[in-house]
């Protein structure tokens, strides 16, 4: 069955944009077309919107505030768990749609499925625990309240390495909380974004065009009972991004934005908030530090940086960045990592031999070329891997000898290539760590427990992962610091990030 789905993925009809629970194309009859990273071919087109179309889903989404925010927090929780069931039931249709336009390998996106859907699920438990508050009055005849109220239109920007997972974990909370959302998914991967929205079944079988695939993917938001103009999809290409995003960003009707992408971005967007002052949520840039101490489980610590390093061919925001080795286990470390590296098979996503799938597109790979270019010119020793197979696809790599001096040490690599950096005290390890001016993950390795809380301690990122290289969880706060952003997605505290509270002081 999934090899049917993929084959006709290329006609799943996931050629319009969602706005007010209707599926709408460009007004100036504008598309663009969404490439297999793997293959190069185009698998679908999506409209261009106008600015005008941008403009006309916030009005709609504001429309639909007020009543969406009325609905009990009890309710909203029904919708997102249904929701929840809906993605879980349909995930290897979803996780087929991923490989083909992201191209990561379909165990990867199976999890990427799972991974969102346990957001909407965690939220829809958060919903109706929305509580306030009744503070101790100075005044005996003064009542002291504090209700917790959605802010409002929230608009989502959102990146192409976790297509389906990244939207979830930002719309899971704003929808709990009564926020109606407008989405605009990466131009590379906008399909996925699309899918989590139902065409009408009724209308499309008049049409009878496409039913049985294209309902298959298609039965996530309106099935699950959200209302028109609370969950709206924009999709614009690249010309169009910077236009879209300062919109945005300086609509009087946004109330909030939330951005994931790199910091450069991310700065831009800040300005343009700020003409409008916008609560915002940042998740930017990270360049992990991953550090093996001499105590550690060398067969867990290997474990754990495959799992961190190469996931998503290492095109991951908490990627492991620097693997700081102690000198006493480097040699050891360094053989044991080459050995695993050279055992992992590069290729299209949808096959089920593949660890390594490819890089998302032409570019990304010409960078990877390039830091280690640049490396190997200043000193460095590839010691497995390292060569680019075609267009897109790059063979995981191990680079050791890595200095301060190099590029792919002072970068974000956003590629499967793992630099080893060598070190001789827990000192030295931790300035080396907290030598960049992002913050947002964090790993390392001990079995010495005195050493754990001190380095814990330690680090300045927003995450810190001892012992294990998987950090990301519904269940538990995503966010970062300095240059890598601020606010939190998922736990208990995503949900305030789309709150207000107001402050009743009631004279009786």
């Amino acid at each position: 069955m999934t090899q049917n789905i993929r084959s006709l993925s290329t006609y799943i009809l996931m050629n319009k944009a969602f706005i007010n629970g209707k599926w709408i194309d460009s007004l100036e009859n504008k598309s663009f077309g969404i490439l297999n990273p793997a293959s190069q071919k185009v698998i679908g087109n999506v409209p261009d919107l106008t600015i005008e179309q941008v403009n006309s889903s916030i009005l709609l989404a504001h429309d639909s505030f007020d009543k969406w925010k009325k609905i009990s927090g009890k309710e909203r929780g029904h919708i997102l768990r249904k929701w929840f069931d809906l993605m879980i039931k349909n995930k290897e249709a979803l996780a087929a749609l991923i490989t083909q336009e992201n191209g990561k390998t379909m165990k990867e996106s199976l999890t990427e499925i799972e991974l969102g859907a346990s957001y909407i699920e965690w939220f829809s438990g958060e919903a109706p625990r929305i509580n306030g508050d009744i503070l101790t009055s100075p005044k005996r005849e003064k009542q002291l309240l504090v209700f917790k109220e959605p802010l409002g239109v929230c608009a989502f920007i959102t990146p192409w390495n976790f297509p389906s997972a990244m939207i979830a974990r930002k719309v899971g909370p704003a929808l709990a909380a009564g926020c109606t959302c407008v989405l605009k998914p990466s131009e590379e991967t906008p399909l996925s974004a699309l899918a989590l929205a139902k065409k009408d079944r009724k209308k499309e079988k008049q049409k009878g065009k496409n039913k049985s695939f294209f309902f298959f993917f298609n039965k996530l938001s309106q099935e699950a009972g959200l209302p028109p103009g609370v969950f709206n999809v924009l999709t614009c290409s690249t010309k169009s991004n910077s236009d879209v995003g300062k919109l945005l960003c300086t609509h009087p009707l946004i109330s909030k934005i939330s951005f994931t992408g790199s910091t450069k971005i991310g700065k831009i967007l800040l300005s343009h908030c700020s003409q409008g002052i916008k609560k915002t949520s940042m998740e930017l840039g990270g360049n992990a530090p991953f550090i093996i101490f001499p105590s550690a489980d060398l067969k867990k610590a290997l474990s754990g940086l495959i799992a961190s390093k190469f996931r998503c061919s290492g095109q991951t925001c908490v990627c492991a960045n620097r693997i700081l080795v102690h000198a006493d286990i480097y040699d050891e470390f360094a053989r044991l990592l080459k050995e695993e590296v050279g055992d992992m098979p590069v290729g299209p996503g949808n096959d089920p031999a593949t660890d390594i799938g490819p890089l998302i597109n032409k570019a990304a790979a010409d960078n990877i070329e390039a830091l280690l270019e640049d490396s190997v010119l200043k000193g460095a020793k590839v010691s497995a891997g390292g060569k680019r197979l075609g267009e897109t696809f790059f063979e995981p790599t191990v680079l050791q000898h890595v200095t301060p001096d190099m590029r792919i040490y002072q970068e974000e690599i956003f590629g499967p290539v793992a630099s080893l950096i060598k070190f001789s005290t827990e000192e030295e390890a931790v300035e080396i760590a907290n030598s960049t001016p992002f913050g947002l993950a964090s790993y390392f390795y001990s079995r010495d427990v005195e050493q754990i809380w001190r380095v814990k301690s330690s680090l300045h990122f927003g995450m810190v992962g001892i012992n294990e290289g998987i950090i990301t969880t519904a269940e538990a706060p995503f966010g970062g610091v300095k240059y890598s952003g601020f606010g939190y997605e998922g736990s208990k505290y995503g949900i305030e990030e789309y709150l207000h509270k107001k402050y009743v002081c009631w004279s009786v």
